[in-house]
């Protein structure tokens, strides 16, 4: 049985790195399809798009929702922002992989070292680092996904958005020097003044909440992975056993794992998601964190944090179960050798934002 430093030195091998980045994006990118619709629609539910806000709340809005979307636009309406979507999922769940990967050969090179408190920080760690290289692509698909035929910011007509012109629309966006002045506020002058200077800024509304939420996210997920396989599958940890974990419990367990994690997280990802549209519904200024969360206060209370919540936890089993048979596919084609408990990166982190 290989030495756990001979082990960490094949992780750090660069075809294995390229390897397991590529079957982690692939993953990932074949499960977001399979949940495409449901994705669209919570962005809707989560950012008040006045469209939908009639169905918001209840498991049957949801799909009442997804039949309007499909009977207005067809198909291309449900898989609106599709396209953004992948081009960010695919570096996300690579780059997410990967620095699990070599996090866990640090943090946790043996059994005895695998604690509830590493399990936590490794998963923390890997979601900051892939959320940091992608979140403009993560903007700019909520974007794409936001516009609907009746959008108030479509006052021309509606027309559907593609990534380049969604992509024009966010660096062109917010106030002019001269409303910024005639505001007489000093930090809206300093606003304009910066995002004027450095546009790819704008890029980045919402940035500080999605780090804020992805530490309880992917902490508690890697977190509940560790520890309910560790109770409860045990023989999967040991190299060379011949007992492995079955489809059915990995899926059993993800799903659990991802819900308490979404759960947890949640209320951020609603903050994010009305920072993100923030430049179609306020673009005469930068939407703060303190504003957003008492702007939903005041609307719907404790409930506005949890808009469209039904609908993540409706993505975990497909999700999972997708998630879990591709990555088993790539790992038998490219020759992975992998730790079952390293599958969690793909399985609990791909349906994020």
């Amino acid at each position: 049985m290989p030495s756990h430093a001979t082990q960490a030195k094949d992780r750090q091998n660069l075809g294995y790195v390229l390897r397991s980045g590529l079957a982690g994006g692939v993953a990932a990118c074949v499960a977001k399809t399979v949940v495409a619709p449901l994705d669209r629609v919570k962005i809707l539910f989560q950012a008040s798009n006045p469209d939908f806000q009639k169905y918001a709340g209840t498991w049957s809005g949801t799909f009442r929702a997804v039949s309007q979307i499909y009977g207005e636009n067809g198909i291309r309406g449900l898989l609106q922002g599709h396209s953004a979507t992948l081009l960010r999922i695919f570096p996300y769940g690579a780059i997410k992989f990967m620095a699990y990967d070599q996090l866990e050969a640090i943090l946790m090179p043996t059994r005895e070292s695998q604690t509830n408190l590493r399990r936590f920080t490794a998963g923390a760690l890997s979601g900051m680092t892939s959320v940091f290289f992608t979140y403009p692509l993560e903007l700019i698909r909520v974007r794409m996904a936001f516009s609907t035929r009746n959008s108030s910011h479509t006052p021309e007509g509606y027309h559907r958005p593609s990534f380049l012109s969604a992509m024009r629309q966010i660096y062109r966006e917010g106030p002019t020097t001269a409303a910024a002045t005639a505001s007489s506020s000093p930090s809206r002058v300093a606003q304009s003044s910066i995002f004027t200077r450095f546009p790819i800024l704008k890029f980045y509304r919402g940035f500080t909440v999605t780090i804020a939420g992805i530490i309880p996210y992917a902490g508690t997920s890697f977190l509940a992975w560790g520890f309910l396989r560790s109770r409860f599958l045990p023989a999967s940890y040991n190299a060379g056993s011949s007992k492995h974990a079955t489809p059915l419990a990995d899926l059993s367990i993800g799903a659990v794992s991802g819900g308490l994690a979404q759960t947890v997280s949640y209320p951020f990802e609603v903050v994010r998601r009305r920072m993100q549209v923030g430049g179609l519904t306020r673009p005469d200024r930068w939407i703060r964190w303190g504003e957003t969360v008492r702007t939903i206060w005041a609307t719907r209370g404790w409930r506005g944090f949890y808009v469209g919540l039904s609908i993540g936890y409706l993505k975990v089993v497909p999700m999972t179960a997708v998630s879990y048979a591709v990555w088993q596919w790539q790992r038998r084609l490219l020759g992975l050798m992998i730790r079952q408990r390293s599958l969690f990166v793909v399985l609990s982190l791909a349906d994020l934002h």
